[in-house]
C-alpha cells in the first residue's frame, strides 16, 4: 500500500504541468545589426511624421510669432533684401515650431532606439524621467524667449548707434533667435540627465563635487558660445542658471540610488 501510494505521488508529480519559470528582472534584449538598422528606420520615420505634423501646426503659428518676436525685442520691423527671404524665413518659423512641437515625440523615440540595450528597471526609470525632460526643455525655452533673447538684441541693436543704424534682417534674426532657444532648452535637462546618470550608475555626486571648477569653466565658455553677445552681462545670463542647475544636478544624483544590473 505504502508503494502504490509512493508510485501515486510520484506519477501526480510527473503528470503535473511545470510552471513557467519568472523572467528575470534585468533581461537584455539581443538584436543582431539588421535588426538595429530596421530599429533606426523606423524611429526616423515617426520623428520624421511628427516633425510633418508639428509643421503643419506651425504654418498656422509663424506669423504670429514673428509678430510676438517683434515686439518682445522692441523691433519696429524685420528687413527682407530679397524677394524670397519672407516666404523663407516664414517656412523657416514654421519648421522650427513644428520641430519644437515634435521635440517630445523626437525624444521618447531615442529612448525607444537606446531601450534594448538597457535592463527592464533601467528603461522604466528612463520613461518615467521623459516627462521631466520635456518640461525642463520647455522651461529653457521660455526662459530664453523672454529673458535672454530680447536682452541681447536690445543690446545688440543700440550697440555703437551714435555710428550705426540697425537694421535687422529677418532670416538672421529668426536664426539668432532659434539658435539660442535650441541651446538654452538643452542646457535646462542638465539636471535630469545628471540624475539619470546616477541612477545608470555612470556618475555620483562625489565625483560632480570634485569637478565643480572643471564645470565651472565649461559653463562659462559654453555660455560664451551660446551668448552671441561681447557684454558680461548677458553672457552671465545664460551661465549663472546653467551653474546653478548643475548644482541641482549633484543634489539629484546624491539622492539618487543606482540601479542594481
Amino acid at each position: 500500500m505504502v508503494s502504490l501510494l509512493d508510485r501515486v505521488r510520484g506519477r501526480s508529480v510527473v503528470s503535473a504541468p511545470s510552471e513557467p519559470e519568472p523572467e528575470p528582472e534585468d533581461l537584455f534584449k539581443e538584436m543582431t545589426l539588421q535588426e538595429h538598422l530596421e530599429e533606426l528606420r523606423q524611429r526616423l520615420i515617426y520623428s520624421g511624421l511628427a516633425i510633418a505634423a508639428g509643421f503643419i501646426v506651425g504654418l498656422v503659428l509663424a506669423f504670429p510669432t514673428l509678430d510676438l518676436i517683434t515686439q518682445m525685442t522692441g523691433l519696429e520691423d524685420l528687413q527682407a533684401i530679397s524677394p524670397t527671404e519672407p516666404f523663407i524665413t516664414y517656412t523657416k518659423v514654421a519648421l522650427y515650431i513644428g520641430i519644437g512641437i515634435a521635440m517630445p515625440v523626437i525624444v521618447y523615440q531615442i529612448v525607444r532606439f537606446l531601450a534594448p540595450g538597457l535592463t527592464r528597471r533601467e528603461r522604466r526609470y528612463l520613461y518615467r524621467a521623459l516627462p521631466f525632460v520635456t518640461l525642463m526643455f520647455l522651461s529653457g525655452v521660455a526662459f530664453s524667449f523672454f529673458v535672454v533673447i530680447p536682452r541681447a538684441l536690445h543690446f545688440l541693436s543700440n550697440f555703437g548707434s551714435q555710428v550705426f543704424d540697425a537694421q535687422f534682417r529677418a532670416e538672421e534674426v529668426i536664426s539668432f533667435y532659434m539658435t539660442l532657444l535650441l541651446w538654452v532648452g538643452v542646457v535646462f535637462e542638465l539636471p535630469v540627465v545628471i540624475f539619470i546618470l546616477a541612477k545608470l550608475g555612470i556618475v555620483d555626486a562625489r565625483r560632480l563635487s570634485s569637478l565643480r571648477k572643471y564645470a565651472l569653466l565649461v559653463i562659462m565658455v559654453g555660455a560664451a558660445i551660446i551668448t552671441p553677445t561681447p557684454d558680461p552681462f548677458n553672457m552671465f545670463l545664460v551661465a549663472a542658471p546653467m551653474y546653478f542647475l548643475y548644482e541641482i544636478g549633484v543634489l539629484l544624483a546624491r539622492l539618487a540610488k543606482p540601479i542594481s544590473r
